[in-house]
């Protein structure tokens, strides 16, 4: 019988004894058993089925209970070609039955503040903190029952790339913004367990401690690359950093950041009304 602990080994490509004694069902096992779905079938999802998921959503936590999120379902084509020829290098938002984009709303407390007459005080950076936690966290609700019903789910944080755009489109007003697009729809295949990086990299006792990190990455690179190596031509610019032998997650992801983007994000936070102080 398959336990928590062969699931833990699933993830992280390490041997532990934690979990050993439990089965792999229930909600444990639908969180270790997570994976991003990009291939759909066309069979929709029932309205009935979406609003239960929602439900289940927006039963996250909030913080203070000031309840700072929203998600807008794109249903109007035209939209939503509009926002699919935005990312034409991720065909699987075309194909999803489903496309919504979470949103950060900081705009119905500041509302509820001119409705009862008293002022909206916390007007600087915490304020899109804030929302923009209590939408993570929304989202990641949505995704947990989305998953635990046989849905696939893919986070588009691209939307970001293109946030003036896209909230021009969805009609955003001041002090709402996009965390990210999001498609959902029935697999149409198994897709795959993406191997992270282990517990004790992001685990710390007392004080933040990273003085193992490079062998730590070392040793993640190799067992990810054992699992599934990537090829030749999804390397990173290669015309600047070259063709890499040995190309593991770490020298990807450092190609990746190595590039400037959404510097634009605190400028359009601003235009939607944020004070950023």
């Amino acid at each position: 019988m398959k336990t928590i602990a062969d699931l833990i080994e699933d993830r992280f490509g390490l041997e532990t004894e934690a979990g050993r004694d439990m089965p792999a069902e229930g909600d444990l096992a639908n969180i270790l058993g997570h994976r991003s779905h990009r291939r759909y079938k066309p069979d929709p999802v029932p309205e009935n089925l979406l609003e239960v998921l929602l439900s289940a959503a927006f039963s996250a936590p909030a913080k203070s209970d000031l309840q700072q999120s929203g998600i807008l379902i794109v249903r109007d084509t035209e939209k939503r070609k509009k926002i699919e020829a935005l990312m034409p290098a991720m065909p699987w938002i075309a194909e999803a039955p489903v496309f919504m984009v979470f949103l950060a709303d900081n705009r119905r407390i500041r509302r509820i503040s001119e409705m009862r007459g008293t002022p909206f005080a916390n007007d600087h950076l915490d304020s899109v903190l804030n929302a923009a936690v209590d939408a993570g966290l929304v989202l990641m609700n949505f995704i947990r029952a989305a998953e635990s019903v046989g849905l696939g789910c893919c986070p588009i944080s691209v939307v970001r790339n293109h946030i003036e755009t896209v909230s021009e489109l969805l009609e955003l007003p001041e002090h709402v913004f996009p965390l990210c697009g999001f498609c959902l729809g029935w697999p149409a295949g198994e897709g795959h367990i993406s191997l992270r990086l282990p517990p004790r990299v992001m685990v710390h006792t007392d004080r933040y401690d990273d003085s193992g990190l490079e062998a730590e990455v070392a040793g993640y690179d190799a067992r990810r690359s054992a699992r599934y190596r990537i090829p030749d031509e999804k390397q990173r610019l290669v015309d600047e950093y070259g063709l890499a032998q040995d190309y593991g997650w770490s020298e990807d992801k450092a190609r990746q950041v190595s590039k400037p983007e959404r510097m634009q994000l605190a400028k359009y936070l601003r235009s939607q009304g944020f004070n950023l102080e």
